[in-house]
C-alpha cells in the first residue's frame, strides 16, 4: 500500500538530489497528481533556508512559476506538494522542437521576465536562475515554461536590500555576488541575461577551463557576440543583453525596464529567421551547461560573509 502524507499518496520516485527526493503524488480524494519534494530537515541554521522556501512558496502565485499546492511539516521531513511539470527542461524542449527563431526567444524572455518582476515586486530574489530551473508543463505543443526551485531564494526589504551570502551556479552568477561586497535582486537580471544569451545562440556567454578563470571573466563582464552564430540576431536583441549583462548592478536594467525594451515591445518586427540555438545546444553547449552544475558549488568555494544575509 502506498505511503500517505495528509491527503496525498506517495507513488513512484521521480528523481533524487543532494538535499531532496521527489516522488509522484496523487490526491486521495480528487486524483490530482503532483510532484512531492521530500526534504530531510537539516540541523541548526540551515533549517531557516527550508523555512524561507516554505514561506516564499506560500506567498506566490503566477502563471509562469511552478505552483505549490501544499506543504506538510513532520518531525523529520518537509513535504512540498508541487505542480507536476511533465515536459522536461526548457532547453531540451527547444532541441526536440527542431525549429527555433528569434521571435520564439522573445516569447520565452517576456514570460521569464514577467515572473521575475512578480517576485521582485513582492520582495523576493530567486538567486539561482539557470536552465535546469526552467521547466515545461507538458510535452504538448501548447506547454508553458515555468520557473522552479526556490531553495536559495530570499525575502528582502528596501531597508536591508543587500544580501551577502554567495550562492548561485557557476556561469550564471552575477559579478556582484562573486565580489562578496553585498548584492540585491538585480543578481537575477544578470542570470536571466545569461539565459537569454543562450536562448539566442545555444552556448553561454561566459566559459573557461576552470571556475577561477570563469569568475574573472564574469567580474569583468568579458563576453562577445561570436560570429557567425550572432550574425542573424537583431541589434536590438544584443542591446537588451548588454543592458542585462551590465557589471554594475546599479546601472543594470531592471525587469520592469526590460519588459519595456524595444526588442520585446516592437510588435511590428517579425524575427522569423532560423537561428543557431538548436544546433549549438545539440553539439556542445547543452553538455557543458549540464556538466557538474550544482547550486552548492559556488557556496562551498567562496567563504560566506560572517554576518550572513
Amino acid at each position: 500500500m502506498a505511503q500517505q502524507i495528509g491527503d496525498w499518496a506517495l507513488e513512484k520516485e521521480l528523481g533524487t538530489g543532494h538535499f531532496a527526493k521527489v516522488k509522484l503524488g496523487r490526491h486521495v480524494q480528487t486524483g490530482t497528481t503532483c510532484a512531492i519534494k521530500i526534504v530531510k530537515k537539516p540541523s541548526g541554521s540551515k533549517m531557516a533556508l527550508v523555512q524561507t522556501e516554505v514561506d516564499i512558496l506560500k506567498a506566490i502565485s503566477h502563471p509562469f512559476i511552478v505552483r505549490c499546492y501544499d506543504v506538510i511539516d513532520t518531525p523529520d521531513k518537509m513535504y512540498f506538494m508541487m505542480e507536476l511539470m511533465e515536459g522536461g527542461e526548457l532547453f531540451d524542449r527547444i532541441v526536440e522542437q527542431g525549429h527555433f527563431t528569434e521571435q520564439d526567444a522573445i516569447g520565452v524572455t517576456i514570460k521569464l521576465l514577467d515572473a521575475i518582476k512578480y517576485l521582485h515586486d513582492r520582495g523576493i530574489a530567486h538567486r539561482d536562475l539557470k536552465p535546469e530551473n526552467m521547466l515545461m508543463t507538458t510535452k504538448g505543443a501548447d506547454a508553458e515554461c515555468k520557473i522552479t526551485d526556490f531553495g536559495l531564494s530570499k525575502f528582502f526589504d528596501q531597508q536591508s536590500a543587500v544580501m551577502k551570502t554567495p550562492c548561485g551556479t557557476p556561469g550564471y552568477i552575477a559579478p556582484e555576488v562573486l565580489l562578496m561586497k553585498g548584492y540585491d535582486k538585480q543578481c537575477d537580471v544578470w542570470s536571466l541575461g545569461v539565459i537569454v544569451y543562450i536562448l539566442l545562440c545555444g552556448f553561454p556567454p561566459f566559459y573557461a577551463d576552470n571556475d577561477a578563470q570563469l569568475y574573472e571573466k564574469i567580474k569583468k563582464g568579458q563576453y562577445e557576440f561570436l560570429r557567425p552564430y550572432w550574425d542573424p540576431i537583431s541589434d536590438v536583441a544584443k542591446d537588451l543583453i548588454r543592458k542585462m549583462l551590465t557589471v554594475d548592478p546599479a546601472k543594470r536594467i531592471t525587469c520592469a525596464e526590460a519588459l519595456q525594451h524595444p526588442w520585446l515591445k516592437d510588435e511590428a518586427a517579425k524575427y522569423t529567421a532560423e537561428i543557431s540555438t538548436i544546433q549549438q545546444l545539440k553539439e556542445t553547449a547543452h553538455r557543458k551547461l549540464k556538466a557538474g552544475v550544482d547550486a552548492v558549488v559556488a557556496v562551498e568555494r567562496m567563504k560566506p560573509d560572517e554576518t550572513g544575509d
